[in-house]
């Protein structure tokens, strides 16, 4: 999973020690692990309640939470509860381990499911393999260290430990890792080495027909060197003949800021047209089991690149959610508004040259083919 998220899933598990320190302080050692646990239930409600769902690892934690508790005041000794941040990270250690050191990937197999279309090439998977293995290392020797501090310090180091310092390891590995790489390229570019494009997307290298060649990466493809590459654009349209258009984002390397067709995306080395399309409209616009039309396909050549365009119709409308990473605005445009501002710099050339394909064909009717 990204960084952010695995942060984003471990910091709840810590909020109820921060509690329980203070509460403790204040109050004695009772009444802080029953104000912890009142956190973490709450926490767990907060999930079901917003997402309808109950989160494994929040109902992990909760359970630990509960048990632990439960321990430690029957026996009035707070080092059961001490011990719950421990736990739950020789678990995670234990799940990283399994996905490092063994044919199970775990962590391969949670990526695929909660990040669809997600896929990565042979170099791609080694330096995902080298980071779970130094993760594996951190939180395994941030794990002997909470364990330490439970039995042998004070409850102020304990807390720190158990809490501060395990974001603390994450952000200076993650920053080692961030200016590695950073000085890596800057050193290649320096010295003029060869590029090395191993960690790179592939496409697919085609004939004017679609007949496979060849494949070479993505940057290459994107220099001028007129590389025909097969891409994918999907028309959603509404019952009124609108047309759903997203707003490039400021940072893409091609027609930033103007509206382009609702889908599109480059056609993976290995994937067919299908599963292209499927993956490049749920990563844009959110859209899953939908139907559509296939209308043909066309080259276009610009300065930068050479497609093969293969364009496709849909009315599954209602199911559209933006992605903001992939899509920075979006919105249905009648065929009339589109008309007054051709030729006009809000629009891409390819879109406007594909919208007088779609008036050609005068696609209006939900008479569409299921593929």
């Amino acid at each position: 999973m990204k960084q952010a998220e695995l942060f984003k899933k471990l910091l709840p598990g810590f909020i109820p020690l921060f509690v329980f320190i203070i509460a403790d302080e204040y109050w004695g050692m009772k009444v802080g692990i029953a104000v912890a646990l009142l956190i973490g239930l709450g926490e767990m409600g907060y999930t079901w309640i917003r997402e309808k769902r109950l989160d494994r690892f929040v109902l992990l934690d909760t359970a630990l939470l509960v048990a632990l508790s439960g321990i430690s005041i029957l026996l009035e000794n707070e080092i059961f509860f001490k011990l719950k941040p421990a736990l739950i990270e020789l678990i995670l250690c234990s799940i990283l381990g399994v996905s490092v050191f063994s044919s199970v990937d775990i962590i391969g197999s949670m990526t695929r499911k909660y990040m669809k279309g997600i896929e990565m090439n042979q170099a791609q998977e080694k330096l995902f393999k080298r980071n779970l293995r130094n993760l594996f290392y951190i939180v395994l020797a941030h794990t002997v260290l909470v364990f330490y501090s439970a039995f042998y310090m004070s409850k102020e180091a304990w807390a720190f430990i158990s809490g501060g310092l395990f974001y603390i390891l994450f952000v200076i590995y993650f920053a080692f890792e961030y200016f590695k790489n950073r000085n890596s390229k800057s050193k290649d570019k320096t010295e003029g080495s060869v590029i090395s494009f191993d960690l790179e997307e592939w496409l697919p290298v085609v004939e004017e027909n679609g007949r496979i060649i060849g494949k070479a990466p993505r940057s290459l493809c994107h220099r001028g060197e007129k590389i025909l590459h097969p891409v994918v654009h999907l028309h959603v349209m509404n019952s009124n003949g609108h047309i759903f258009l997203q707003k490039r984002p400021l940072d893409k390397l091609v027609q930033p800021g103007k509206w382009d067709t609702s889908v599109g995306g480059h056609i993976s080395f290995g994937e067919d047209l299908e599963k292209a399309l499927r993956r490049e409209a749920f990563e844009e616009i959110g859209l899953e089991n939908f139907s559509a039309k296939p209308l043909g396909n066309y080259r276009w050549d610009t300065e930068i690149e050479s497609e093969l365009v293969y364009y496709f119709v849909s009315y599954d409308f209602q199911k559209i959610k933006l992605h903001g990473e992939e899509v920075m605005e979006g919105k249905f445009w009648s065929p009339t508004q589109i008309e007054k501002q051709l030729g006009q710099g809000v629009f891409t050339p390819n879109f406007e040259h594909e919208f007088q394909l779609l008036k050609n064909r005068k696609i209006r009717r939900l008479d569409y083919l299921l593929i």
